[in-house]
């Protein structure tokens, strides 16, 4: 009865919702685009496969925190199509510059009962991941009589939501009783679910928006925006709302009486005002550049920067703008809008700044309060206080957006946490990733995500995005030679070539014996089962750990070539971008304490999960140019219960430092060093909780 009474008033409230639809879109035409595709109509004709795993992402936000999710989605069930939806416009273009024609994608049709059979019907899904807490009763109602799973990830409740949901009891009760499983961002919201009455299966994974995928096209925009921006100290206000905007540019001429290179780039939250903002900074007097004012397909280098204002008026370059900044302030919080995102800026190490309208993203804010990581003021003028102290102090800067980038380093894992209970549903509910994920060619010893060919005696495995198939010629310098695809090598004992392959760039390596042995036989091995053989466990070990969350090497194809009684074998990986080994960058300058702690952490992490690294040392630990930690060649290592040996890989890391040490001549280590990587090694083991913590009641 509940049910047939929110039907018949969305029936009333249609009107309503045109009405609205028309007013956004004298605004933003896009919201009167696609009208038909709101209510399920046309989709036959976008030729969608069904059959596959939906994911709702309401809009940008929502898009970018599930992006690692879909990626790894995309590896686990390669057979299945994934498909993508939101509500907004500005997700739409989110998702198409993201991911392209790798994922499906139309709008999630307004809750009414024909639109929502019209949907199901069409795409017919095997699953259905839902993002955060956008939970419609039809297409909930829809999926449990269909037997379509539904999988809430990511999802929060706050007190005053709770109590909100607790008013519609009659409605909140049912619906939830149609979750099939719900991951939470933390404990409180768990505990308020259940105190609503939720029965089904509950886990705590952690928060999606602190592992950031960065999209490809970002480097190529940093590298084309720098030199704009060189000389200037820029101040990034992202997510900017009306009312804000007033603000920040009345700030603006006063602050930059004292700094004179000042750059105040305005990022507006939405589309339909950048227009707004551009006739603000003109009836300020103020000069302004507009993104905007570029070609499309413009990639030429810029000339400098002169103006005073500029206007970031396009869509999906957001995380560009925050590594082009020396402070960030986070829009939305200088009214009572409850304030946006902190952890893009964060991830980035930079200073971030907020108004005191947060509640949005209150634990977040909260967490880094307590680590010294933010700056939050009460108004305006508290703005202009801060802007002063933080735009004269450089190292206070610095300090500040370590410290926040080392929290938001620590809180990472949710997206292999969120994969491993998803799968546990499927393969619980009789329905595998091996049934979901069904394209040709994969024998059982393969990882799910993989393919893999048997011809003339040799064994190739391969990742199908990547490649559509592999021979004996992709593991051969000489063919990426005649390719004009090798971009460098490795100067090693055994040479690695970096290739380029479309838009990745990948590292070709060779395995080879060591030791007195090596010289006789050099690249021979004997004759093991292939997924025995060194490239193939090596392959296998990367794809599991990836699925645990660990930043490795992500693998792309292998070669297992027989020849007698011995064969050999190669490993094709992506390259890690923008990264240094420990050894190279200690040649240079001295790593922080923060550094050190986020190394000793991801060591842990391994340790952790029982992985062997037989050769740790500081030329296999990898730093990104965003900080992150990666450990990389995993030959010969492999998984093992608890014991002695987490010392011994620590021992060994140890020695490689001493070793480099004594033989260079400017090496940048020092006892103390260790003493902070062993702080955050004990620390993560001590944060440590189990991967998954499904309930039942």
């Amino acid at each position: 009865m509940t049910l047939q009474f929110y039907r018949i008033l969305l029936y009333l409230a249609c009107p309503c919702l045109l009405a609205y639809f028309y007013w956004r879109s004298r605004k933003d035409p896009a919201y009167r685009q696609r009208l038909p595709e709101r209510f399920a109509f046309g989709l036959k004709a976008k030729q969608l496969t069904p059959g596959g795993i939906v994911v709702h992402a309401v809009s940008v936000g929502e898009v970018i925190a599930a992006t690692p999710l879909i990626q790894q989605l995309q590896q686990q069930y390669p057979g299945k199509s994934i498909t993508v939806t939101c509500t907004t416009p500005t997700g739409s273009a989110t998702i198409q510059s993201r991911f392209g024609s790798s994922v499906q994608h139309c709008y999630l049709p307004l809750d009414y009962p024909g639109a929502v059979r019209r949907f199901l019907t069409a795409l017919q899904p095997a699953l259905l991941v839902i993002l955060e807490t956008e939970l419609w009763p039809n297409l909930l109602a829809g999926c449990a009589k269909r037997a379509i799973p539904v999988v809430v990830v990511n999802a929060r409740l706050s007190a005053k939501s709770a109590k909100g949901y607790r008013r519609f009891a009659a409605l909140t009760k049912p619906l939830l009783g149609n979750i099939s499983l719900l991951l939470t961002q933390d404990k409180a919201s768990s505990q308020r679910f259940r105190t609503l009455g939720y029965n089904g299966a509950l886990a705590v994974s952690g928060n999606l928006k602190f592992e950031l995928a960065i999209p490809a096209t970002t480097a190529g925009l940093l590298e084309q925006f720098k030199p704009a921006f060189a000389r200037r100290l820029v101040w990034v206000a992202a997510s900017t709302h009306a009312g804000e905007d007033e603000q920040l540019l009345a700030l603006y001429p006063r602050l930059k009486q004292q700094f004179p290179s000042l750059l105040l780039l305005l990022v507006p939250r939405h589309p339909e005002r950048f227009d707004k903002v551009a006739e603000l900074v003109q009836q300020a007097g103020l000069s302004l550049w507009r993104r905007s004012s570029l070609a499309a397909e413009q990639t030429a280098v810029l000339p400098e920067l002169t103006a005073d204002i500029a206007l970031g008026d396009s869509m999906g370059e957001l995380l560009a703008w925050y590594q082009l900044a020396d402070l960030v302030f986070i829009g939305g919080s200088l009214i009572a809008r409850g304030g946006h995102n902190p952890l893009e800026a964060i991830c980035f190490a930079k200073a971030v700044q907020s108004g005191p309208h947060i509640f949005n993203f209150k634990d977040a804010y909260r967490q880094l309060q307590q680590q010294q990581a933010v700056a939050l003021v009460a108004d305006s003028q508290a703005l202009f206080n801060n802007c002063q102290m933080l735009l004269a102090d450089a190292a206070a800067r610095h300090t500040q957006g370590q410290r926040a980038q080392h929290f938001f380093l620590q809180q990472q894992g949710a997206t292999a946490r969120t994969l491993a209970a998803i799968d546990a549903l499927l393969s619980g509910s009789g329905m595998s990733k091996h049934q979901l994920a069904t394209p040709p060619r994969i024998q059982p010893s393969v990882p799910a995500a993989y393919q893999s060919i048997t011809q003339a005696g040799s064994s190739y495995w391969f990742d199908p995005q990547f490649f559509s198939d592999v021979t004996a010629k992709h593991f051969q310098s000489q063919w990426w030679q005649q390719q004009q695809a090798i971009i460098g090598s490795s100067t090693g004992r055994n040479t690695a070539y970096f290739l380029q392959h479309g838009e990745h760039k990948l590292v070709l390596r060779h395995y080879y014996r060591g030791g007195l042995v090596g010289k006789v036989l050099h690249d021979q091995f004997w004759l093991q089962p292939v997924a025995k053989s060194r490239a193939m466990q090596e392959y296998q070990l990367l794809s599991w750990m990836r699925a645990q969350g660990l930043a490795v090497p992500r693998p792309v194809a292998a070669s297992y070539q027989r020849s007698g009684l011995i064969y050999r074998a190669d490993l094709l990986i992506e390259l890690i971008p923008n990264s240094k080994d420990l050894a190279a960058i200690l040649q240079q300058r001295a790593i922080t304490t923060l550094e050190w702690q986020a190394v000793g952490a991801a060591i842990a992490q391994m340790h952790q999960l029982g992985v062997y690294h037989s050769d740790l040392n500081c030329r296999n630990i990898m730093l990104d140019a965003a900080g992150k930690v990666w450990l990389i060649d995993f030959d010969k290592c492999n998984r093992r219960p608890p014991g002695e040996w987490t010392a011994q890989n620590l021992a060994r890391l140890l020695r490689s430092l001493n070793k480099e040490k004594g033989k260079l001549a400017v090496f940048h280590w020092q006892e103390a060093d260790w003493q902070s990587l062993q702080q955050g090694y004990q620390q993560q083991l001590a944060a440590a909780t189990p991967l998954t913590t499904t309930e039942q009641k």
